[in-house]
């Protein structure tokens, strides 16, 4: 394999190389470059086919690939079938849509006819990107959403430019809260609206109008679903003037497909979400729950009649279901349910029945549906990487699974164990971790520790297989990953247990964690190490502002200032919403939950990266930490990240740039010593 090549100047500090050694036995980055992904599974109705979207790296480009793949139901040929991503079947099972790149310049929705000629069309010739690719039931048009455009008026009274002048460009109007959008930019200004096409091609028509915005954070939305007659959508969103200050609800709606005309289907506040049709058409299942100015609340499943009438929940989980996907003989929904670490498929019966359909230590997803009660979705754990799985939904089966697009890669590499932790916290409250030991784990040996944190604050580590983990263990590092407080999966109470104090508790059951670790004998506490991106950048962040223990930190993506951190975000009243009262009001309160407050304790050396294009924990958050850490002379690097936004490794090089800094880094410091641990003139 060829190895990449890295010329690193880490001034002022000495040149230092990576310290990986390309290996045919262990998981080091050079593999990654050779890594699959595989998402997005659809059925045929028939259930004899099934599609999915294929991912790869594009080492020339710098960038993910994706193409379109197919097989049979049982796994068998396997084989690339077009470019393009998203594709659905047509209701008859004679076509596929998809997205795939074309003219005009961009993204625009094609048609192929699943016969011998293959016949391909594209249907759509649009300016914006579309997005939520569906097919109405009758197979004969295709709906997807869209940006339209709108904008602010204010003339002046300008004198005309003279002809071949080159004038500066108006200034950009920004008059809404929220203006930008990681891995955007500034957005346009506009709503997204839902459209129907043809499917032999033709002119797009809007299906909605009007100012509105939907429940997607990124802009996608709205989720919406089609009744089986074909004459309604029924989609989510808020239609409401002021909705750019509400982004805690979220209502369903039902428009007439052929006057356009909308009604409100439910109206309860709260945030209601992903509707999706029963096959009879009476009922609408979805998933949310009901208005509060909590942190977090765990989503259930709700069901409600097509006319608005007998709003119900199906669930009492407190659990976050995935998306709800109808039983093919309309008595129920399937959905996948996260729950400590693992996600399984569940069903839930319009008249009781409620059933896990799948067990395991897994994550599972659910993304489709055929009539037979064939359902598909991507499956990992914590040995093999994500592929595409075949399960029955009617009776209890083994799992099939049908790729397996790393084998080649994993050949003969020799993976770190990985072991299922829980642990006491302060209250009593239980803590459920991983713990990844080195490859040939020797218990006798000292280990230098990893303690990695997500993101969120209301996200949760998994059981699924972790490339990033698994190189820091193929390093000879013990990895430590845990769910504390604030994390989802294990009930509202448990999410919401750092409402309105982020951090707080969270940070007793990390150190809880690195305890029950440290105590088992095997790791060199003079070599401890913290990192996280994102909620993991405040938590690292303010780990090191509390506690001198660990020889090295990488603080990636922070918000250490939330006072300026809402000014700065693209997501300003989602920033608002952790506290009881703005800044002006009760200032005190951001400022004690900020890691900038305590930065005069840090003492750790501090390692930070962030993207330039960074707008959800922007890069003045990073700068405003290296600032305060150069006036304390405590270590401290700063990476700016080129392309990337929010995180620092979309790009495929900046993720073995991102595993490759961290472990120099880490690799240079140890308790009592700020020399190097290894110098050279060059890093590979």
């Amino acid at each position: 394999m060829r190895r990449l090549m890295l010329l690193v100047a880490l001034l002022p500090f000495t040149v230092l190389r990576a310290q990986e050694t390309a290996s045919d036995t262990l998981l080091t980055v050079n593999h990654y470059l050779d890594w699959e992904q595989v998402a997005d599974p659809q059925v045929s109705p028939d259930g004899a086919q099934i599609l999915y979207t294929r991912r790869w790296v594009n080492q020339v480009e710098d960038r993910w690939d994706s193409g379109l793949w197919i097989m049979n139901a049982d796994g068998s040929r396997n084989r690339f079938l077009v470019k393009g991503s998203n594709a659905r079947w047509s209701p008859d099972g004679t076509r596929i849509a998809y997205f795939a790149d074309g003219e005009p310049k961009g993204t625009q929705v094609f048609v192929r006819w699943m016969d011998a000629e293959g016949a391909t069309s594209q249907v759509t010739h649009v300016t914006e990107t579309p997005a939520n690719l569906t097919w109405s039931p009758d197979s004969r048009s295709v709906a997807f959403t869209m940006l339209v455009k709108s904008e602010t008026p204010w003339k002046i009274s300008m004198p005309a430019a003279p002809e071949g002048a080159k004038w500066t460009p108006a200034p950009r109007i920004v008059d809404r809260l929220h203006y930008r959008r990681d891995r955007t930019g500034y957005i346009e200004q506009g709503t997204t609206q839902i459209f129907l096409a043809p499917a032999e091609g033709g002119t797009p028509r809007p299906l909605t109008a009007g100012d509105y915005a939907t429940s997607e954070l990124g802009g996608s939305g709205p989720n919406y679903d089609w009744t089986p007659d074909g004459r309604t959508i029924v989609f989510d969103g808020l239609r409401e003037a002021d909705a750019d200050y509400r982004y805690r609800e979220s209502y369903l709606y039902a428009v007439d497909v052929k006057s356009g005309a909308v009604r409100q289907l439910v109206s309860k506040k709260g945030g209601w979400t992903g509707p999706v049709v029963s096959p009879d058409g009476r009922s609408v299942a979805f998933t949310g729950h009901e208005y509060g100015t909590f942190s977090y609340r765990a989503d259930e499943v709700w069901v409600i009649g097509i006319d608005g009438t007998g709003l119900h929940s199906l669930t009492s989980y407190d659990r976050d279901p995935g998306t709800v996907r109808w039983s093919p003989d309309g008595s129920g929904v399937f959905f996948s349910l996260g729950e400590q670490g693992t996600s399984n498929v569940y069903f839930a019966g319009i008249r009781g029945g409620n059933r896990r359909v799948t067990d395991g230590v897994q994550t599972l997803s659910l993304t489709s549906v055929s009539r037979d009660f064939t359902g598909v979705g991507v499956r990992s754990d914590p040995d093999e990487p994500a592929d595409i799985a075949r399960f029955n939904l009617r009776r209890a089966q083994p799992i099939t699974r049908l790729t397996s697009v790393n084998a080649d890669v994993l050949q003969g590499i020799r993976l770190g164990t990985v072991e299922e932790v829980w642990y006491a916290s302060t209250g009593g409250t239980k803590v459920q971790g991983w713990i990844i030991k080195p490859p040939g784990f020797d218990a006798t040996k000292k280990y230098p520790l990893i303690m990695e944190i997500h993101g969120g604050p209301h996200a949760m580590y998994n059981v699924g297989f972790s490339y990033q983990l698994q190189n820091f263990a193929a390093n000879g590092y013990v990895v430590l990953y845990t769910n504390p407080r604030g994390s989802t999966g294990y009930g509202s109470s448990f999410g919401n247990a750092i409402e309105r104090a982020y951090p707080s508790v969270d940070y007793d059951d990390l150190m809880a964690g690195v305890d029950t670790v440290v105590r088992r004998g095997y790791v060199d506490t003079q070599r401890m190490y913290v990192g996280g991106c994102s909620g993991g950048g405040v938590l690292s962040s303010w780990v090191i502002g509390h506690t001198t223990r660990f020889a090295a930190a990488a603080v990636r993506c922070p918000v250490i200032d939330w006072m300026s951190m809402a000014g700065q975000t693209d997501v300003p009243l989602f920033t608002y919403g952790f506290f009881d009262a703005p800044f002006w009001e009760k200032p005190d309160q951001w400022i004690k939950q900020s890691s900038l407050a305590y930065v005069g304790n840090v003492k750790t050396p501090t390692l930070l990266m962030t993207g330039e294009l960074d707008l959800r924990t922007p890069m003045p958050q990073t700068e405003e930490y290296y600032s305060a850490l150069k006036m304390l002379k405590v270590p401290v690097v700063m990476l700016r990240f080129s392309g990337e936004y929010h995180g620092t490794s979309s790009k495929p090089s900046n993720f073995l740039r991102t595993q490759l800094y961290m472990m120099s880094w880490y690799q240079k410091h140890r308790l009592g010593s700020d020399a190097a641990a290894s110098s050279g003139d060059g890093q590979r």
